[in-house]
């Protein structure tokens, strides 16, 4: 990754301009602005590279205000690498620190450098909430007005911060399983930030999911965070860090796949050999993590996911289906979680309108971007809505607990579910049948 907008002048001049990417842009669809388009965005890169424009207020507002969910770069037919270009505008932003304040430095600072560099804090803070939680404290506080102490998007959202699991990934998942001798494939499975306080169940059902398809399954039980919410927003080398650790602790010579079941992270994580290409002691050993790395849909379907037996549930199931944007438009995996969701009995698929428009939640957006958030989640709600579903099914932390909270606030009964923990529970009820 270049570490600055001069290093990116190709690929700044890559962009035609041809105006393909306006369509699909969620934040010029609001505005119909075309600095808020991705060929507006490049023009202000474009503009800072060459020192025509002295980067300011606008350039870090669209720098920021862009999601980051990389549909332009489906659309694009040069190819412009724009994931990269964002990146590396927003790091330029923190760089000359044009958004700086004290309450934003603090709250990056322990985010950033703090919590998600140091996952023993991680969890102790994820502990630390649930007990807020469990313990009615979260309903006092908001009683008692102790909560207009947060920064205001905080405050907002204070009331929606998603439950943490009683249990956490190293205690449902031993570091090493296995249910067939000999296994077919030896796997590493990663399990995530977020994924792990909020959803360990979602990692223990990957884990039942690879090992009902003759897996060995390894799972350190304290792992690093992959450094994707680091890249996406401006702190490059805290990236690589964390990049190197995953590293060190996944040798990926050891094994046949790395597998991810997060949209959002597993189209970071399958780029480190672009993160660490300057690194001569892991860009070789980067590159073969990247051809290593796979969505945990992408490798069923790649080596023959074995057809469910039984139904996950008693009463027929009517799903629709949503992409992350980063498994779609960053992984470009699109196709196998539709057909695993068609192979299950018992359920029935339907489409969904804008299946791949961003839902509004792009890692922090609904932190720092309240209502562009509200408004796409209120559009991609009402098309759930439309379907009629039963259940909608994604794959992404983000997109789980945005959606969610949408279909709640709308007052649909509408139910989240991931496709690998219909897959499980498929699987357990094989015994039944």
């Amino acid at each position: 990754m270049a570490d600055t907008l001069d290093e990116l002048r190709d690929t700044l001049q890559q962009c035609i301009h041809c105006g393909l990417c306006l369509p699909v842009c969620p934040t010029y669809e609001l505005t119909r602005r075309e600095r808020s388009s991705p060929r507006g965005r490049i023009s202000l890169m474009k503009a800072v590279a060459a020192r025509e424009l002295e980067p300011g207020e606008i350039f870090a507002k669209e720098m920021g205000d862009c999601l980051g969910c990389l549909a332009c770069q489906t659309a694009c037919p040069a190819g412009v690498d724009y994931a990269s270009l964002i990146e590396t505008a927003r790091a330029e932003v923190e760089t000359r620190g044009l958004n700086d304040s004290p309450s934003r430095s603090f709250w990056r600072w322990l985010a950033l450098e703090q919590l998600f560099m140091n996952p023993r804090a991680l969890r102790l803070a994820g502990r630390m909430l649930r007990l807020y939680q469990k313990s009615g404290l979260d309903r006092a506080a908001r009683r008692l007005g102790v909560t207009r102490l947060l920064p205001k998007s905080l405050r907002d959202l204070e009331p929606q911060t998603p439950r943490i699991t009683a249990a956490f990934s190293n205690e449902l998942i031993e570091p090493c399983e296995t249910s067939t001798s000999p296994p077919k494939h030896r796997v590493a499975l990663l399990t995530g930030c977020v994924q792990d306080l909020v959803f360990s169940d979602i990692n223990r059902d990957t884990a039942d999911v690879l090992l009902a398809n003759g897996c060995e399954v390894h799972t350190p039980p304290l792992q690093p965070c992959c450094g994707s919410l680091h890249a996406h927003n401006g702190a490059p080398e805290l990236a690589r860090e964390l990049a190197r650790r995953l590293i060190d602790l996944l040798p990926p010579e050891r094994f046949d796949a790395i597998i991810s079941n997060s949209g959002g992270c597993g189209s970071h994580l399958r780029h480190y050999g672009k993160l660490l290409a300057g690194d001569p002691a892991y860009a070789a050993r980067a590159r073969l993590w990247d051809s290593k790395l796979r969505d945990i849909h992408e490798w069923l379907i790649e080596t023959g996911c074995r057809p469910p037996l039984a139904a996950p549930q008693d009463a027929p199931l009517t799903v629709t289906y949503h992409d992350s944007c980063h498994l779609a438009h960053g992984q470009k995996v699109v196709r196998q979680p539709r057909e695993l969701l068609d192979g299950i009995p018992g359920v029935t698929t339907v489409s969904l309108p804008e299946a791949s428009w961003c839902c509004g939640s792009a890692g922090i957006y609904n932190i720092t971007r309240p209502e562009t958030s509200a408004a796409l989640m209120e559009r991609k709600v009402g098309h759930v809505i439309g379907t009629s579903a039963s259940h909608l099914a994604t794959a992404n932390p983000g997109c789980h607990l945005q959606l969610a909270r949408g279909l709640a606030d709308a007052g649909s009964p509408v139910e989240l579910i991931q496709p690998v923990t219909l897959l499980a529970r498929a699987y357990r009820r094989e015994s039944l049948t």
